[in-house]
């Protein structure tokens, strides 16, 4: 009789599977819970055994996986940004206006920033603002990569005539950019409404009609 071996598994790479999914469940709880702290005590205040304890591990789990609190922060990131992209970015890909991409961009921005790890790149941008610092060049990496998807964008939008001219592209993103985020941490945790105002407020400054927005 042939045997079959559909049905069964390799005990050593189901062992080697189940490992590589503990390690990926305690990463990312590791960085959620690092992510909560910096938005909420900064870089300088973080603690990386607290940091480690509200997350459910041991600080031993933390520098097994990490080496300090730069390469935890770094790593923090670049899981956001991941995120960002997962939850924001991809939506934004999916319009085909530019205008609607940007205004798309907007609310879902706001939408993630009730989530408490969004304050992550504002509350570092301001902390590492003027420093050469390894921290401090990932978050304004991070920050140049919105930034060149609203100037794509913008781009976009005055190439079809749906964005008026004015100052130059990458002008218009960083003021775009600076309207979007000042909305949203001021508005913080009163929905709807975020994202109904930061679309208003980005599409005055693309020089759109404020009013004509509405939620879809």
């Amino acid at each position: 009789m042939v045997q079959t071996t559909v049905g069964r598994m390799n005990p050593a790479v189901t062992r080697r599977s189940t490992q590589a999914e503990r390690r990926a469940r305690t990463r990312d709880a590791l960085l959620e819970s690092a992510a909560r702290g910096l938005s909420r005590y900064g870089y300088g205040n973080l603690v990386l055994e607290q940091v480690a304890t509200e997350a459910g591990y041991t600080r031993g789990a933390l520098y097994h996986l990490f080496k300090d609190k730069e390469d935890l922060t770094v790593a923090v990131i670049e899981w956001v940004l991941e995120t960002w992209t997962q939850e924001v970015g991809q939506a934004v890909e999916q319009e085909s206006d530019p205008v609607a991409a940007l205004l798309t961009l907007a609310r879902g921005h706001a939408a993630f920033c009730r989530r408490d790890i969004a304050r992550v790149a504002v509350a570092l941008r301001l902390e590492f603002s003027g420093q050469d610092h390894p921290v401090g060049r990932e978050i304004e990496r991070s920050y140049e990569l919105l930034v060149t998807d609203c100037v794509r964008l913008i781009d976009a939008g005055r190439k079809a005539e749906k964005i008026a001219p004015g100052p130059p592209a990458r002008t218009l993103a960083l003021a775009f950019i600076g309207a979007l985020e000042g909305t949203v941490i001021e508005l913080a945790g009163q929905a709807p409404h975020d994202e109904l105002l930061a679309a208003r407020a980005v599409a005055g400054v693309l020089g759109l009609d404020p009013l004509a927005v509405t939620r879809h």
